[in-house]
């Protein structure tokens, strides 16, 4: 199997021969980036799990020195 491509102009040549030299590199940035996304997601559900546990905390001891 042969591949041929007929390529047009010098900015066709230049995006294809970038697309092919870059391509690993491209995917590990992707990689990368869907990484960094998935802990941003953790640390946000983290950080509403402990708000959570701080204003349940604060509502409790509110209630019980208002009630002594």
């Amino acid at each position: 199997m042969q591949m041929q491509a007929r390529i047009r102009s010098v900015g066709a040549a230049l995006r294809f021969a970038e697309s092919v030299l870059l391509a690993p590199g491209q995917r590990h940035a992707r990689r990368n980036a869907w990484v960094a996304v998935c802990e941003n997601r953790e640390h946000a559900a983290d950080r509403r799990h402990d708000a959570g546990a701080t204003t349940r905390a604060t509502d409790g001891l509110g209630a019980r020195s208002v009630g002594q």
